[in-house]
């Protein structure tokens, strides 16, 4: 793995520092490195394989993925993989709970441990952000204070390259395409759009717009 990410810590250090970020949080019960040891190798590859598609030098250096354990928006993203691999694994609930809650009291984001985000997402300084159970592709990009959520228990739908900027909003039965873009502080509601496409506003205001242009932080 070493060869294949550079890393602040090595994986061993890193599953300890977690370990005792969890017990500092949530003292009910003593946790080590050891608990989470079987998730580390399969989340640092998933971690590499998503950072190693990210076009910025703070995560992908020219030969090979980048992370560091200080920069927050890595390690936001850390925590939700390690929480969503321990669940994967059939790791205890509760330590799953206790990584997600890790991830929210360190970052103000909620992305629950069940949650499927896409192998390659990122989030950029995703304080206030909540992403649901929606149906996410490759490419995902999620800005600060999103909101993923249902609508009468029905999740969006979203394809690849899709942006949520700054205070965006998609709830309910949307189907968003391809290539598109939901504009800062909009909010797009039982509505679908089609490849390609910029939505600007809310329900009882609204345009789309085409969207031509790639998002620039992906490696192509």
């Amino acid at each position: 793995m070493s060869q294949r990410i550079r890393m602040s810590l090595p994986a061993d250090r890193l599953a300890k520092y977690v370990a005792r970020q969890l017990n500092g949080h949530f003292p009910d019960a003593v946790l080590s490195g050891d608990d989470l040891a079987p998730a580390m190798p399969r989340a640092l590859e998933r971690l590499e394989h998503c950072f190693s598609h990210v076009a910025n030098k703070y995560f992908f250096d020219g030969t090979r993925a980048v992370f560091s354990h200080l920069h927050g928006d890595q390690y936001a993203m850390w925590l939700y993989i390690l929480g969503n691999e321990l669940h994967r694994q059939g790791a205890d609930a509760d330590l799953c709970a206790k990584t997600f809650l890790l991830n929210k009291a360190l970052h103000g984001c909620d992305i629950f441990y069940e949650v499927e985000l896409p192998d390659i997402f990122l989030l950029v300084h995703p304080l206030g952000t909540v992403l649901g159970r929606a149906s996410y592709q490759d490419y995902f990009v999620s800005y600060q204070r999103v909101g993923v959520g249902s609508n009468h228990d029905v999740y969006p739908r979203f394809g690849k390259h899709v942006t949520l900027r700054p205070g965006a909003s998609v709830l309910g039965d949307c189907r968003v395409g391809d290539h598109c873009q939901i504009a800062t502080n909009a909010l797009l509601l039982d509505q679908n759009l089609e490849n390609g496409s910029r939505y600007i506003g809310a329900p009882k205001a609204w345009v789309v717009r085409p969207e031509e242009t790639i998002y620039p932080l992906w490696r192509q």
